[in-house]
């Protein structure tokens, strides 16, 4: 989820926060079970592109949704085709696609103040087992925001790798890129600790 919301009248929009983000975690499961083979890949994407249409996004705004994780989706691809096959390698990196775009669209037609008040009504019952609504909320917040902070660390290892002439090392991406993410996390942790947060 790389976009901001994208205002607009069509079915999608006009959908209920909690019944989409539900109906995408169903089709995000329904993809990665359904794609057994790398050929599987071509109709997902297109369902995936005609939910596109049905939402009335623009093509950049949908291809900015996918172009950060294009280098870790291959990086991913590499390394499956290593420690298993190519078609492990397709299918498992086509899946990942399929459902980074589909979350995307979500971003795209859903207010993120809409998806956090679909969150902490639907935690609303967990409160009975200790479980503060609006904790899950912020922590799908903090989600929200983590995403493109990943996919800026990753493309600034991407272009230092290339700067120092490192080719298609996985290692010198994902190690660096995991490191930030650490770090990022231990100050966000340490800022959440001194508000209170985690009182």
């Amino acid at each position: 989820m790389f976009a901001t919301y994208q205002p607009g009248d069509s079915l999608l929009h006009r959908l209920p926060a909690g019944p989409k983000i539900l109906l995408v975690c169903a089709l995000i499961l329904t993809a990665s079970l359904a794609i057994r083979e790398p050929r599987h890949v071509l109709p997902a994407l297109a369902l995936t592109a005609g939910l596109y249409a049905l939402g009335r996004i623009r093509p950049r705004a949908a291809w900015d949704q996918v172009r950060p994780v294009l280098p870790m989706l291959v990086a991913i691809l590499a390394l499956q085709w290593i420690v298993a096959d190519l078609d492990t390698a397709l299918r498992v990196s086509g899946s990942l696609l399929v459902a980074v775009a589909v979350a995307g669209l979500v971003a795209l037609t859903t207010r993120v103040s809409d998806m956090l008040d679909a969150v902490t009504r639907a935690a609303r019952p967990l409160r009975h087992v200790g479980v503060s609504p609006d904790r899950v909320a912020l922590v799908l917040v903090l989600t929200i925001r983590a995403i493109p902070l990943l996919a800026r660390q990753l493309r600034q290892v991407t272009e230092a790798r290339k700067a120092r002439g490192l080719g298609m090392s996985i290692r010198a991406l994902v190690v660096p890129t995991v490191l930030g993410a650490l770090t990022t996390a231990d100050q966000l942790g340490d800022a959440l600790a001194a508000r209170g947060v985690d009182d």
